[in-house]
């Protein structure tokens, strides 16, 4: 059987866009779009499909709460890629429209908080509704009877849909991106590249000063650079939370895996979630303002040492 790739549809979103660029010989019959973000894990975990794509984070709006939620609190999965999409909105309606015309704006949350300033710009008194992502507000606008006048979305998506565009570029940041992550289920992770990610959840024991001080200087003495921090509630009540983390380098590494050894012992639990090539960023270089991080060989040549002492050799 071809494989088959579950992503956040329906046809036309960025995540399809995406999609596309994680697997660029996939056909249009092997992509299929899913209604939500739960849908694309479903599928996956079920078998139903032998990936997935889903949005992560915006460069302007931050983590996307239902993915997150996801990958901490769901049956695990494996993040084995990542892809960023620049993001760049259009107003779209049906033909015949024009401007003045438009008084309910339909659109992605996320889409709507980074026009928010040229709709007050130009539309003043719209009224606005989100619905489940820029390509249904389009899908909705191009349907006979629509409560919408007009979508804010993707141009793949308003022309996906056969409608017309009143207006590009609509975005208040021209160099907005999402972060897109490819899920799989678990298994034999990608190889080490030379740029990548590694991805964690992290919950702390107990909450006392420090604690996560102590997460954070597992990775800082072995010179293990982060990319991202983010907290989020457990579920356990007010005040209890676990800190997702993404860190430079792969868990194959001595000093990726010698810093989630020390995670696993500070923390109650930690949940992998993949190491895997980082999308269009090569490796940091060293500068005379960063320390020298210590290379694999000198992980093995600290336990060589170690090994010496133990044995009571120290000439």
């Amino acid at each position: 059987m071809p494989n088959r790739y579950a992503y956040l549809g329906p046809e036309g979103t960025f995540t399809e866009a995406a999609l596309r660029d994680l697997r660029p010989d996939a056909s249009d019959e092997a992509r299929v779009p899913c209604e939500g973000i739960a849908a694309v894990f479903d599928a996956v975990r079920s078998g139903a499909v032998d990936g997935g794509v889903v949005p992560l984070e915006n460069s302007v709006e931050g983590g996307v709460t239902a993915t997150i939620a996801e990958l901490v609190n769901g049956d695990p999965l494996l993040i084995t890629g990542e892809t960023a999409v620049p993001v760049e909105f259009a107003l779209f309606a049906r033909g015949g429209a024009v401007l003045e015309d438009v008084k309910r704006v339909a659109t992605h949350p996320h889409a709507l908080a980074q026009c928010r300033g040229w709709l007050a710009r130009h539309l003043p008194d719209v009224d606005t509704h989100t619905v489940s992502s820029t390509a249904a507000a389009a899908r909705g606008v191009s349907e006979p009877g629509a409560p919408y006048d007009a979508a804010i979305c993707a141009v793949i998506a308003g022309e996906r849909y056969g409608l017309r565009a009143l207006a590009s570029g609509i975005g208040d940041r021209s160099d907005a991106a999402t972060r897109f992550i490819y899920l799989s289920r678990p298994g034999a992770l990608p190889g080490p590249t030379g740029s990548d990610l590694t991805s964690l959840v992290a919950f702390i024991a107990d909450d006392h000063p420090g604690a996560l001080i102590e997460v954070l200087n597992q990775f800082a003495v072995r010179g293990v650079n982060l990319t991202r921090l983010e907290s989020r509630p457990t579920g356990d009540g007010l005040g209890s939370y676990c800190f997702c983390i993404d860190a430079e380098g792969h868990v194959s590494e001595a000093r990726v895996g010698e810093a989630l050894m020390g995670i696993r012992r500070v923390c109650r639990d930690v949940r992998f979630l993949g190491s895997y090539p980082r999308d269009g960023r090569g490796p940091v270089t060293d500068s005379p303002l960063r320390p020298r991080p210590a290379t694999d060989a000198d992980f093995v040549e600290a336990e060589r040492w170690l090994a010496r002492v133990r044995a009571g050799r120290v000439d």
